[in-house]
């Protein structure tokens, strides 16, 4: 079940001007997330921990982090936190924000209402995070 809250208009501003995702999902995604700000050296998530979210990058950069190493940086339209939720699995990185970030916010519940009402996100989910599980 999505916890509905009110469409936020700038959230979906961003969400058009970094991703390519369609008005629909835009529209959704702007309506049960939650924006963020985070300031420069925070950790957003840590390594070895259990997922409750994932986020979506709206300005600004994130280094994912595993044994303190960077595998690499991300910028905005960047989805992370994807891995745990798709896995069902501890967080495999930590996320650092490289400089003032804000992002939007996804809880587990919503990610799995999505996916499912859209076949495009829930595949772009899978891809990602196969993707960067491959590389690390």
């Amino acid at each position: 079940m999505i916890r509905k809250q009110k469409l936020d208009p700038e959230v979906q501003k961003d969400l058009t001007r970094v991703t390519d995702f369609d008005a629909d999902l835009v529209k959704a995604l702007a309506t049960v997330g939650v924006q963020v700000h985070v300031p420069q050296g925070w950790s957003i998530m840590m390594e070895s921990t259990p997922g409750d979210s994932a986020y979506i990058l709206l300005d600004g950069e994130v280094e994912i982090r595993k044994s303190g190493e960077v595998l690499r940086s991300l910028g905005p339209g960047a989805v992370f936190g994807e891995i745990a939720l798709v896995g069902h699995r501890l967080r495999s990185a930590s996320v650092v924000a490289s400089t003032d970030i804000s992002a939007l916010r996804l809880e587990e519940t919503a990610v799995e209402t999505l996916s499912q009402m859209n076949p495009a996100f829930a595949e772009t989910l899978r891809s990602t995070a196969a993707s960067r599980l491959e590389s690390s």
